[in-house]
């Protein structure tokens, strides 16, 4: 059954295990089994004073899910320094023993595919591999390349690369979807993360995790291709969105927008984009199937340049977050969703404590002193909300000239950075910190004085992970109303799903009731 699904190009999850004995192997493969797993990379070459007729019969014998089996040489990236005929024989041996698969060099493939399969015509599956050193090929040496794995004869091809840049995985994508036999093939690192999530789409033969406390650079675990990707459930209909940021590891949007999309029964995936030139991906990337974006930091103001059309609200700001791909004629569309996400959340917890007293306001934030640390996309965002509540804005940032840019689009006030550390606030003010300080590195700091933390009566951190940033806990001892960057996340995540599917229905007490705990299972992080 296992090869059935390799052959229609239906796609297995696949481990790649690397215990330095046969015996461990075995609990290995029972471990990964019970991730998730659908078959496991067995790596010889990594196991210590490797023997092979007792370790292969060991491994092959206990297997209780489909193995390939590789030995991976030096020279293609591997471990294995020893005799080549030696190392040959090992894998002519796990042929004969029963591998599902075994994994050959393309530069020995030639006379050892024909040997075994020959021999065995029923017998296991040979995978012809090629690592590739530095960027990934053009589409045409790609092309070159296949073609002459094809012609050894391999049941499976398999290419991997290392990313120096996201753009060059969309070379890995045209492979996919043109190959005349099953392919596996991604790009290493952080950089190619998507050349694994997005590989079912494309027609990819096997998906690679890591399993549970075995973290590989670039390789999504088991618990996420399962769990958080649903790699099961993606096909060549799946529209994908993603987090177009640097870095993008830190980012909670994949478990909250794959979620959301499966609740509403919607066939899209939400993965984590690492650009580093937002002019060479959009460039690139002008497929329809890449349906919209977030935009995450340092690229929400640089984004805008980008965009075909610019609704009047996120103009206004002079920041983007979400990009929409225009059905047709695939013209992109910025949109803000931060605004009115983090005024909402601030204006709820402002109300809540008014309803708690005895009044209410129709506009909490009217006539407050509404301070803002740092005036880049988010806080633009911040800002621009905070006027149209009638709030009184000054504007914080280490560039002066930006912040007083900004200061001349709310009215406002504008002061350098540094000078936060000894602003007195007026009692009752408002503190929204959308600066990078309070997640890593930056998490033991806080942007303004802590003394004068009990003058302001709410205090808003844009960072969401951890969920209570030092800023919120010193405030919340000094007495102020706290807001963490969860509640304005989930709130501008509605926004950003109603964009993404065209759809409504989705309110924020929903988010919270279903979504909160696995973004933060202790709500600390």
């Amino acid at each position: 059954m296992e090869r059935a699904r390799i052959l229609t190009n239906s796609i297995l999850v696949c481990a790649p295990l690397m215990a330095r004995s046969a015996e461990q192997m075995v609990i290995d493969m029972q471990s990964a089994k019970a991730q998730g797993a659908d078959a496991v990379e067995v790596r010889l070459d990594f196991i210590d004073s490797f023997q092979p007729s007792h370790d292969l019969e060991t491994i092959i014998r206990n297997k209780p899910l489909p193995v390939i089996i590789v030995y991976r040489p030096r020279w293609e990236g591997g471990q294995y320094e020893g005799d080549e005929h030696t190392r040959l024989e090992a894998l002519r041996l796990a042929h004969d023993l029963g591998a599902d698969y075994i994994d050959v060099e393309l530069k020995v493939a030639s006379d050892l595919v024909g040997e075994v399969k020959n021999k065995h015509q029923a017998g296991g599956k040979v995978i012809v591999s090629s690592y590739l050193n530095g960027a990934t090929p053009s589409k045409e040496d790609l092309g070159h390349l296949v073609a002459r794995m094809q012609a050894t004869g391999a049941d499976i091809i398999k290419v991997v690369s290392n990313a120096d840049d996201i753009t060059e995985l969309e070379r890995i994508f045209h492979l996919l979807s043109r190959s005349e036999v099953p392919v596996v093939a991604y790009s290493l690192g952080e950089r190619g993360l998507i050349s694994q999530l997005l590989s079912p789409k494309f027609g990819g033969a096997f998906v690679y995790g890591a399993m549970e406390g075995n973290s590989i650079p670039g390789l999504p675990t088991l618990d996420n291709l399962r769990e958080t990707y649903k790699v099961e459930n993606i096909n060549s209909d799946t529209k994908v969105f993603g987090l177009v940021s640097k870095p993008v590891s830190h980012s909670k949007g994949p478990i909250l927008h794959n979620l959301t999309f499966r609740h509403a029964n919607y066939n899209g995936i939400y993965v984590p984009m690492f650009v580093d030139d937002l002019k060479e991906f959009f460039e690139v990337y002008t497929s329809i199937e890449f349906a919209g974006y977030s935009v995450g930091f340092p690229y929400k103001e640089a984004v805008v340049q980008f965009c075909d059309e610019v609704h009047p609200l996120a103009k206004s700001i002079g920041a983007v977050n979400t990009i929409i791909r225009k059905p047709g004629d695939g013209k992109l569309i910025g949109y803000n969703t931060d605004c009115e996400g983090s005024i909402a959340a601030i204006e709820d917890a402002l109300k809540e404590q008014k309803s708690i007293n005895g009044a209410s306001l129709n506009s909490p934030l009217a006539g407050k002193q509404f301070v803002v640390a740092g005036a880049g996309g988010a806080g633009r965002a911040i800002a621009v909300g905070a006027k149209s509540r009638g709030a009184r804005v000054i504007i914080f940032d280490i560039d002066l000239a930006r912040a007083e840019s900004l200061a001349q689009v709310v009215s406002g006030e504008a002061q350098h950075f540094e000078s936060l550390a000894h602003f007195q606030p007026e009692n009752g003010a408002i503190l929204a910190n959308a600066t990078p300080i309070g997640m890593h590195p930056s998490a033991d700091r806080i942007p303004v004085a802590e003394a004068t933390l009990g003058s302001y009566q709410l205090v808003f951190d844009a960072v969401y992970t951890p969920r209570k940033t030092r800023l919120l806990k010193d405030a919340d001892a000094a007495g102020a109303i706290t807001v963490s960057g969860v509640e304005m996340f989930l709130r501008q995540a509605i926004g950003q799903f109603n964009l993404f599917t065209g759809r409504e229905g989705i309110s924020s007490s929903h988010l919270f009731h279903f979504f909160l705990p696995p973004l933060s299972p202790d709500n600390t992080s």
